[in-house]
Order: C-alpha cells, then structure tokens, then sequence
C-alpha cells in the first residue's frame, strides 16, 4: 500500500509527499493524471525532515512537482495519482480523496523598464501577461514628479526590439515630454506606474535635470553648427573626389584591366600559398569533349592545363568521333608526353553529353572540372578553385569568366553573382567554370543528352536539386577564358538555335521535378528565359501606401490599382499623414465608400517606417505590400507576379519590383549595397526594356534589398525583424534595413522585373538634397554605415571587382596584391525554417528521366565492350 499526502496546490506546483507501507526505506514512483490523462511520472525522493519527525521511516519521500500551463486556464480540474504496481490512497487535510479538485489560473505580470531622459524625452517600455496568454503592450502609464501626478499615457509606441527580444506585443513603448513647469535645471524624481494596480515601472525612480530654454538654444546652435560642417565636409569629400582625376579602369577598357589583373593574382597566389591549405592532395579529373576543333586553339587550351600551378591533375581528352585526321595524332602525342593526359575515342560521335560521360567513366579525381576543347584556364585556376573549396566546404564551386577573341584580346568579362538560383532559372549565369565533388557527382548523375545545347544548364538545375544553397561557392576571379569562335555560342546564339529550346526544356523539367507549375518561354530569341508561375493560390495581401496631401496624385495611385488589379484577395490602406487640404478631406469622404479600401489618420510628423509600422500593427494579411502614393500600376497581373514569386520559394520574404521615371528609363532594378556609401539603385538610367550589364535587369534574381516604393513581405517576417526602424531611420534608408534584418535573419529577398511600374521618385515628399532634410540624411546614412558595416561592402549579389564610388556595373577595382579575396561565405549566414505554412502545388505528371550517373555509363561501357567482337572495342 501506498500513503501519498498532499500539502497543497501552488500555481507553481503541487507539493505534497508519499510512503510505501511495505517498503518504506524505498522512494515511491508515481503517475500523476488530469481529468484521466497522465502528464508526468516522478519520484518521490525529496528531503522532508518534516515528515520522518512524524513517524515516517525514509527522510527522502517529498515531491514538488509542476502544474501543466494548460491547467492554468481558471476552470475546474481533477488530479490524481497512481502507482502501476500497488493501490494507493490518497489525503490532503487529513481526509482520503480519490481525486483532488483544483482551480488555477496563471497570474499576470509586469515586464517593464525606464530607458532614462534622451532628446528632451523620458521613454521605456510596459508589458503584462504570463507566457500562456503572451505579453500585451497598449498599458495605461501614471508619471509624477517629486510624488505629484503630472500626467497619464498610453504604452503604445512600436518597440521591434523589446518585442524580439522578449517574443511579446511590439506596441508597448511609451515617451513622456515633461510640461515645461517640470523641466527644472536641477535634479528631480520622476516615476512610472502601472495602472491600474501601480506598480512601480523597473528602473523607476529617473532622477534627472532638464537644461533651461538659454542653455537649450545655445546647445542647439552648436550642434547645428556641428551637423552643418559634418553635411560641408561629406559635400566637399565628394566634390573632391569628382574634381580629382579618377585612375582606374572600366568594362569599356576590360583588357587593359585583365592585363594588369592576372599577374597580380598570380603573385597573390604564390605570397599566399603556405597560409592558404588545401585539404590533402585531391586529384581533379579535368573532362574535355573534343569534336573538330581548331588544331591550333585546341594546343593552346592543352598547354593552358600544362601549365597549372596545382600539379595533382588528369585531362579526359574525349574525341567524339571528330572528322579530322590530324586531332588523333595531336591528341596522342600529347599523352605520350604527359601520362596525365588521358585520351578516350568514341566510335561515332554521340553529342557533347554522351562524350562528357564517356570521360566521367573513366575520371578517378576526387574533384570534376569542365572544361571546353577551345577555352583557357588561368593558370592559378585549378589552385584557387581548391583553395576556396577548402575555405567554403562546398560541393559546387564556380569562376568568373571572360572571353577571349582571335587576336588574343581579352573582352567581356562575366563578374558573377553568388549563388542565385532564380537567377539560374532565367540564365545559365555559371557557365564556367564549374568544379564539383565526386561524391555529389554520384548524387546528380552525368550530362544529358536529351538536353543537348543547354546541357550544363540543365546540369546545374539538377545540382541545385541535390547540393543545399550554402554547398554552392562563388570564386570571384577570373579564372577561365571561353574562346570566341564563328560556331561558339560565345560568338552568336544564333548559330545554335536548337540551344534555346534545349534551355526552354531544362527549365521546365526542373520545375516540373521541384512541383512547381509554370510556363517557361524564351527572350527575344535567346538562352533567356521567362518562367510564368502557374500557382492558383491567392493568400490576403494588405496594400499600405502613406500619402500627405498631393491629392491627385494619391487619387492616380489608387485608381491605377482599382482599374488593373486582378488579384482577388487584397485591401488598400490609406495612411494620411496629417494631410490638411479641403481637398484631402473630400477624397477622404470619397473613399469611405469603396469596399476594399479604408483610411487610417496619423497625426505626427513624417516618420516614414512609424506609419507604416502603425498601419500594420492590426493586419492579419498573409502579405504586407508597401507603395508609394507616387507609382502607377499598368499590369492586370502585377500583384499575382510578386505574391507568386513568393510562393515559388518558402524562403523568400520580401519581393520587389522593377520601376522607371516619366520618361520610361529605370528608377529601380534593385539595390546594391556599399553604393554612395551605403546602397544605390542598380542599372539606372538604361532604357525600360534594355537588360544592363550582363542582361541582369532581364530577370527575377535574388538580390540584398529592394524599395519600399514597392515592397511585397511576408507579415510573419515583417514582424520577426521588428519592422521598419522607426526611432533611427525615419525617411531614408529604412527599406535597405529591412531588408538586410530579413535576410540576416536567413531569409531571401527577390527583385522582379515582370512587375513594372512608373514612380515619380519623392514627388511627394522631396529629395534628401534639400538643405531643410540634409542633415537628417547624413544621419540615417551614418546609422547604416554603423549598423551593418562591412555588409555594406561586401554585397554578395554584386561582384566585388566593380567600385563602389562610381558608375555601377561599369567602373572596376585597380588589380591589388594585397586586397581582401575573401568574401564572407553563403554558410555563414543563418538558417531558418519558414514561420509561415508552404504551399503545395500540383503538376501533371511527367515521365522520370534517366539517371546518368558516372556509374551507370561505366556499366554500359562494360556491356558494350564485352558485346564487341573481333576488333579492339573504343568506347561509345
């Protein structure tokens, strides 16, 4: 038999001991149960010198365990205990029970803080809650002064880092501008309560002392005069900087810049050797299809891999049946001279994929690099790209490029993004050159021939499938030089025409792998493509867009929107910030009348991120979409194409469109960071439909920030990251801050430009040129330049060879042997599950495609080797 007692119910527990008559030396095991359900096993074993003193054997026969937060809810509960080997009775004062009756409801607490005196003004935060109903900000506040009452107010202002750090209602700040009676030169008490059980704010009593209205002026004339000579110091560094002559080079000069470039990479390489290791001695396997190449170019693209620095090498050479007599001759001489020269030769010609799977067969390097019969290999290329494989720990590694022409002049050179795979949707932005570990080779299997023509395309989409984001490495180098040729696609597209529907093909059978439903099309004719997300699913999106005054121009906005908009599952807010013209009053009238459309009246001064935080405090919407009261709309599609973006990729957060001025040349296709200091627009000024340096306007890509003049975000994210910076960047630079929180946070932003739309840039507000606003601009930009520091410059989306003080996508880095190769790394950053559910999508189905893997081909290779007869089998 088991005696259990119980002494009593605590909201933090039960308390009680227990005894077993037969065995009392023993500590009892028991189940505790609710209303039937068990929801803990313990042992009694607890000291209670109480309980022994009574008579009982054992000292250790206490227990003190936990009430589930469940059963906190204030409604009636039944508990009680078993053990599953004896009977058990149970007593609490001194009457046996078969259960114990209980009610029990969390307690409400307070979490507060006084920040203290800043600007003029007491400010500090209130919450109160318990951790199963959450945390509630909007408290009443009581202030007094030397114990007199001198105000009430409302804990309402938006704290974004009181609400992360504490998981609890943003809106709980409050700040308190002492009436002028209370600011005394000399020190006095101020106090916070908590209405309406006054309890004392932590960190309350502030003691402190306001400066008289004389001391106030005078501090702030010199400050003033402080700001005005920071502004005319920043100024006169820039005109200095326009006046100087500016040394350096641009894409315009490139192989000027190449010429300077390479060998101060080669002396980089060598300083650097004995600090940079390579993991063991990797063996890369170098597979090189050859079909009728220029005898000439193909020697020299021979001798470029001769001449590697890194020693530890096989070349595959594959002759895919070529119809010149001489190449065999050249091809085996070269073996003869170098055993690590491998020759292979099929007895008919197959196609680039089933030759680059004939030298995958045979290749035995831990490593896998592609390398095309005409091109050129820097020779530090084979050493770097092992270098920064070591670095990076990643499966997939890739180069920038260039290409090289007849003469022997260096021109286009392709400086690459990081790991973009929408951008890869659109274009095979990676073409060389592509190193891969042999053990994610086995996951991915070969080429294949079915997309012959775009077969690296659909190789890296494959990747993609198979190698995590941060198993993919950008090497920002240019370590491989693709030879311009009358056949080459590197010469004309044109001349491949059957390229650009292998490309159309890779694209879909992916998505068509991934579930993704879409419809893939071509560029003007092009290996550019469009990818049309074919979803049917229209989550809620809230439209926010501030206006003060500028009636008509508010009006067009809005009228824009209710004229194209096709998307079924959107409301607009209209946020007046303080507007004060009869007119603003009649469109006010005006618009109390449209269904989905409503007004929320601010009256404070312009802080951009705080109204548009206060407009978003109560939406429930599954998307937020910030927009300028000064862009017009003219697509019927326009929100379907950003909301879709979104669902094309859990990950993606913030989605950003493609804007241009009155005169159709781009405003907005994406922020760069480190631009003027802190971020720039990229490829403005181009004409609307001109794709910019490297067709990079063309596409829908993954990039660091976007503007809030039109900003699509996941609410859940929007909230994660506190919002927009409403106490530090209150008009500039508050959307690039946004964006840097999401994507700190391991969450992506994508910029569009299938969304297209005119923005008359400040029309409404103005330009941070003005001197009334220049000195709260050099403010925010300081902030920033504080705040994220060397993010700022080293944007991973934009090459870090271009400057960052002159014409983007154009000027470029003077080469230097002691500059920073490094790169911050995709791994690094954060990993986040979605807050938000993923959809999922329905495609019709499609038949599997053949797995090519280097494997499967030796076997086939076997097979066909053994079904030959008489002759010596070549490998087909």
């Amino acid at each position: 038999m088991i005696i259990c007692h119980i002494d009593g119910f605590f909201v933090n527990g039960i308390r009680g001991w227990a005894t077993d008559t037969e065995n009392p030396s023993e500590p009892v095991f028991l189940h505790a149960l609710a209303d039937g359900q068990e929801f803990l096993q313990f042992q009694c074993s607890d000291l209670r010198e109480d309980v022994h003193a009574a008579g009982i054997q054992s000292r250790n026969t206490g227990f003190h365990i936990p009430i589930p937060p469940s059963l906190l809810d204030g409604k009636k509960h039944n508990i009680t205990f078993k053990n599953r080997l004896k009977p058990i009775e149970i007593y609490s004062q001194n009457q046996k029970l078969e259960y114990i009756s209980f009610s029990g409801k969390f307690p409400i607490e307070t979490r507060s803080f006084v920040d203290g005196l800043k600007q003029g003004v007491l400010s500090g935060w209130v919450v109160r809650g318990n951790d199963i109903e959450g945390w509630k900000g909007n408290q009443q506040i009581l202030v007094t002064c030397n114990g007199q009452k001198i105000g009430q107010l409302e804990a309402n202002r938006y704290r974004g880092d009181v609400g992360k750090t504490l998981s609890c209602d943003p809106y709980c700040g409050f700040q308190f501008s002492p009436p002028e009676l209370y600011r005394k030169p000399y020190q006095q008490e101020f106090r916070f309560y908590v209405l309406p059980d006054m309890i004392e704010v932590t960190n309350s009593p502030c003691l402190t002392s306001f400066v008289t209205n004389e001391h106030e002026s005078l501090i702030i004339d010199v400050i003033d005069q402080i700001d005005a000579l920071h502004v005319e110091l920043t100024r006169l560094r820039r005109r200095v900087r326009e006046i100087l002559p500016q040394p350096g080079f641009t894409i315009a000069d490139y192989h000027a810049w190449a010429t300077a470039y390479f060998p101060v990479l080669r002396k980089y390489v060598d300083r650097t050797r004995d600090e940079a290791a390579i993991d063991g001695n990797p063996l890369v396997s170098i597979i090189c299809p050859v079909w009728n190449p220029d005898l000439t170019d193909f020697k020299a693209a021979i001798q470029s891999v001769l001449a590697q620095t890194w020693q530890n090498w096989e070349l595959i050479l594959v002759d895919d049946c070529s119809k010149n007599p001489k190449l065999r001759a050249v091809i085996e001489n070269f073996a003869e001279t170098d055993a690590r020269i491998k020759p292979v030769f099929q007895e008919k010609n197959g196609g680039i994929s089933i030759a680059t799977n004939a030298g995958l067969a045979v290749a035995k390097g831990e490593w896998i690099a592609f390398f095309d019969h005409d091109d050129l290999l820097a020779d530090v290329a084979i050493e770097y790209m092992l270098r920064e494989a070591t670095r990076s720990q990643a499966d997939l590694i890739y180069s920038d490029e260039d290409k090289i022409d007849a003469r022997g002049y260096y021109r286009e050179p392709a400086f690459k993004t990081d790991w973009n795979y929408r951008l890869l949707l659109g274009v095979n932005y990676v073409c060389h050159f592509v190193m891969i570990h042999q053990s994610a080779l086995q996951n991915i299997g070969g080429l294949n021939k079915e997309y012959d023509g775009a077969q690296d395309h659909d190789f890296l989409l494959r990747a993609s499938e198979h190698i995590p984001a941060e198993k993919i490495h950008h090497v920002p180098e240019i370590l491989y030089h693709w030879r311009i040729t009358a056949n080459s696609t590197a010469s004309d597209i044109g001349n491949k025409r059957y390229a650009i529907e292998a490309g159309i093909k890779a694209v879909h059978d992916h998505l068509v792998r991934r579930n993704l439903p879409a419809k893939v099309d071509s560029q003007m004719g092009m290996t550019l493509y469009t990818v049309n997300w074919d979803f049917n699913q229209f989550p809620s999106v809230t439209i926010i867009i501030p206006y003060k005054d500028e009636i008509a121009t508010t009006a067009r906005c809005l009228d824009a929107i209710q004229k194209y908009t096709r998307y079924p599952n959107y409301k607009v807010i209209l946020v007046n910030n303080w507007s004060i013209t009869k007119e603003a009053e009649a469109f006010a009238r005006k618009i109390d009348k449209i269904p989905n459309v409503e007004i929320l009246t601010i009256k404070e001064p312009f802080n951009y991120s705080r109204i548009n935080n206060l407009a978003a405090k109560d939406e429930t919407s599954d998307f937020l979409l910030f927009l300028n009261n000064d862009v017009f709309v003219e697509q019927e599609n326009w929100l379907g194409i950003l909301v879709n973006e979104a669902l094309a990729d859990p990950l993606v957060a913030i989605v950003g469109g493609k804007f241009v001025y009155p005169n159709q040349t781009v405003q907005h296709a994406g922020v760069l960071l480190g631009i003027g200091d802190v971020a720039g627009h990229a490829h403005v000024g181009i004409p609307r439909d001109e794709g910019g340096y490297a067709g990079r306007a063309y596409f829908p890509q993954e990039i660091s920030a976007v503007t809030a003049a039109g900003m699509l975000i996941r609410r859940p994210a929007f909230e994660l990251v506190g919002g927009f910076d409403e106490e530090n960047l209150k008009v500039a630079f508050n959307d690039i801050d946004l964006c840097l929180k999401v994507r700190d946070a391991g969450y992506k932003v994508v910029w569009t430009p299938d969304f297209c739309a005119e923005h008359h840039e400040s029309l409404s507000r103005g330009s941070d040129d003005r001197p009334s606003t220049e000195r709260r601009f050099f403010h925010e930009t300081q902030f920033m330049i504080e705040k994220w520091g060397n993010t700022l410059r080293t944007d991973p989306f934009y090459n870090p060879h271009f400057t960052l003080d002159r014409q983007v996508f154009f000027d470029l880095t003077i080469p230097g042997v002691d500059e920073t190769r490094y790169p911050p790394l995709a791994s690094t950053r954060t990993k986040m599950r979605p807050l938000w559910p993923i959809p999922t999508f329905t495609t019709p189905a499609k038949k599997a495609l053949e797995k090519h893997t280097p494997k499967n081909i030796a076997s086939e290779i076997r097979q066909k080797k053994s079904s030959s007869s008489g002759r010596t089998p070549q490998i087909d």
